[in-house]
């Protein structure tokens, strides 16, 4: 199927960010192919819902296989899927470590690679990658040495892929939010987590959606990660 709209693929899809995202896709008229483990499996003329884990290469196959049937391209790859263990680095367990490196990095690895292929075969196309703000401003009392060195990766990897590809069209960014107000925060705990920005707030969802949709529109910006912080990534205070 051929089609002149264009096509955003997003993990990590069923709620938060995830789910805001293919919100804010829709309404800029994208068509959207949405995946996590526990989405909703839906069919519809703008929506493809696809249940699975992205890091099994099989699931990403199909993600990047089934926008292509339903909508006939794939511009846009955001890889919004990741999962944080904040532990002391003494104290996180192989489960931990395969945990991180499965969903943050394998994750990111097998849906990347097929989306380019993809991209390539369209003569261009745009990648984003969340990370987080802790690969460049580490925060004492809050240990994160899995999140540095899987998002870190990211992070690296965002740059080396736009580089490789800015000759065929495809942008690569990324966005590192600070800490985002979402249901996975305990209400007592959000005081100590708003004081962790220079503005002293925590973010809000949106502002995570407006960035990643300003670097889809910001056709000369690619190799960028954008950080929406709260300037927490400026140093310390």
């Amino acid at each position: 199927m051929s089609s002149t709209h264009k096509v955003a693929v997003i993990t990590g899809a069923s709620q938060g960010i995830g789910a805001q995202l293919v919100r804010g896709f829709l309404d800029r008229g994208f068509r959207v192919v949405a995946n996590s483990r526990s989405i909703e499996v839906v069919a519809s003329a703008d929506l493809l819902g696809i249940a699975g884990d992205i890091a099994d290469p099989a699931v990403a196959d199909r993600v990047i296989g089934e926008a292509v049937e339903a909508f006939g391209r794939v511009d846009t790859l955001v890889n919004n899927a990741g999962i944080f263990i904040g532990k002391p680095f003494t104290d996180y367990t192989e489960g931990d470590f395969a945990a991180k490196i499965s969903v943050n990095l394998a994750g990111f690895f097998h849906i990347t690679q097929r989306a380019v292929r993809q991209m390539l075969t369209q003569g261009g196309g745009h990648i984003v990658n969340m990370t987080t703000t802790l690969v460049d401003q580490p925060v004492k009392g809050l240990p994160s040495a899995l999140a540095s060195l899987t998002k870190g990766g990211l992070d690296a990897v965002t740059r080396s892929l736009a580089i490789e590809y800015a000759d065929k069209g495809i942008r690569v960014n990324a966005v590192a939010p600070g800490v985002i107000r979402t249901p996975m925060h305990k209400p007592e705990s959000l005081a100590s987590l708003a004081a962790m920005h220079p503005l002293g707030r925590l973010g809000e969802v949106q502002e995570i959606v407006d960035a990643v949709l300003y670097l889809e529109s910001a056709t000369f910006v690619t190799g960028e990660t954008l950080h929406v912080d709260g300037g927490a990534h400026a140093g310390h205070w």
